[in-house]
């Protein structure tokens, strides 16, 4: 019987050393499948924010691409550290500035932001040492002003005026700059003598009715980032936005569509994928009151509004923020656009809604008026096409407005839209 026994013993030692061997070939394999799948998702930490910046996801907005029959595909650009698209735009200005020697690490970047651009400077400008001014409209959401505060950044609201006025936000802010580098000229060479405070030297009084004492503590000079002119806008779209884009879609890309404030995305992104494929569409999304649709479609530049001689409040007469112009900017002469559309305030808080339902996108004025693009672009080329478009901020900074259902009842806006009839889609 011994025998037996002994028998019986090797063959379940040999069977359990065979499972054994099976179950470790199985996990070696797998381990080593699952690294390679993966392989290309193993990438080293990041340095800092500002490597943080950029390389978005390029996600399908599933609902939009049923519904029209084209792949609907949206830059995740809310996804930025800053929550914003300008996160890009603030990190090249600052570091061009930088190494031209207009911006020095301890001045202050002053800036006319209607929000987004002004916050993403104020997250980029303390990585390298640098202080933000910003000069805001007082019609802009207030949660965007309680943001750019938290974030250290002084603020100056004003009220909208055109453009042409001297206190419109963008030119003050520009003088803000000036005067910040008048005032570390002034303290390079006076200086503090016998304990005098320098401010007192030579007559120097700041006045306080027309200065931030936030912004005259700074004294290492300032920068004007200019956003609507300074062609590192262009820049960053065109050597990182664009070729993102080309990169994800594999190049198979039909169409790109986006609206314009700056105008520095538009131009950047069209610009790249129409020097890598002629074949691809850009188109501009404009809101009401802007004259870049005429612009584009007419060669004039003007609103109906304008044409009956009204004048608004605002310059230009939709609740959707940082989109919608009436000059034209050197980031916006840049673009390469095959047409345009119209977008109305109505159909981006359509959009807003029904993203948030359909697709779990909580998304802002300007993206929520991206998407009302990228229908517009899908019913005119007909199913089959690729379309790209910006999600440029989600709907967080737009609480007060955009998303608030008191204020959207004044104005006639509050949604009721159970699908995409808003867009003439069942």
């Amino acid at each position: 019987m011994a025998p037996v026994r002994t028998t019986g013993a090797i063959v379940a030692s040999t069977a359990a050393i065979s499972i054994s061997m099976a179950i470790f070939s199985y996990f070696l394999f797998f381990k080593k499948t699952n690294s390679t799948l993966h392989s290309n998702k193993k990438k080293k930490p990041r340095n800092g924010v500002v490597d943080a910046i950029g390389n978005t996801p390029l996600i399908r907005i599933n609902s939009l691409s049923e519904a029209t029959g084209c792949e609907i595909l949206g830059k995740c650009e809310f996804l930025n550290p800053g929550g914003s698209v300008k996160d890009r735009v603030a990190l090249k200005v600052i570091e061009e500035a930088l190494e031209s020697g207009e911006l020095a690490s301890g001045g202050v970047v002053t800036e006319g932001s209607a929000g987004s651009t002004a916050i993403s400077l104020a997250t980029v400008a303390p990585a390298f040492g640098c202080k933000c001014h910003v000069v805001i409209p007082d019609d802009a959401a207030i949660e965007k002003s309680q943001i750019l505060e938290a974030l250290g950044a002084t603020v100056e609201r004003v009220r909208p005026v055109s453009i042409t006025h001297r206190d419109h936000y963008v030119n003050i802010a520009k003088r803000r700059a000036l005067e910040a580098n008048e005032l570390a000229a002034k303290d390079k060479k006076v200086g503090q003598v016998d304990g005098k405070d320098r401010d007192q030297m030579d007559g120097c009084v700041p006045d306080p009715e027309k200065e931030n004492p936030g912004f005259l503590s700074h004294y290492n000079g300032g920068f004007f980032a200019d956003q609507f002119e300074n062609l590192a806008n262009f820049r960053t779209h065109y050597e990182g936005t664009g070729p993102e884009i080309w990169e994800q879609t594999d190049g198979n890309v039909d169409a790109f569509v986006a609206a314009a404030g700056t105008g520095g995305t538009v131009a950047g992104v069209s610009t790249f994928l129409q020097e890598k494929s002629p074949k691809i569409k850009c188109f501009l999304i404009d809101p009401p009151g802007s004259g870049l649709f005429n612009k584009v479609t007419r060669g004039v530049m003007y609103t109906k509004e304008e044409a009956e001689g009204r004048r608004l409040k605002n310059p230009f007469d939709t609740i959707t923020e940082g989109i919608g112009i009436n000059r034209l900017t050197k980031n916006f002469m840049m673009a390469k656009l095959d047409g345009a559309f119209q977008g109305t305030d109505k159909e981006a808080v359509e959009m807003s809604r029904f993203l948030l339902k359909n697709d779990g996108l909580f998304l802002g004025s300007s993206s929520a008026m991206n998407c009302v693009g990228a229908v517009r672009v899908a019913k005119a080329l007909g199913p089959g096409h690729t379309i790209v478009t910006i999600l440029c901020d989600n709907g967080m900074r737009h609480l007060s407005k955009f998303y608030d259902p008191k204020y959207l009842a004044q104005y006639g806006l509050t949604p009721t839209a159970t699908g995409l009839e808003f867009m003439s889609i069942k």
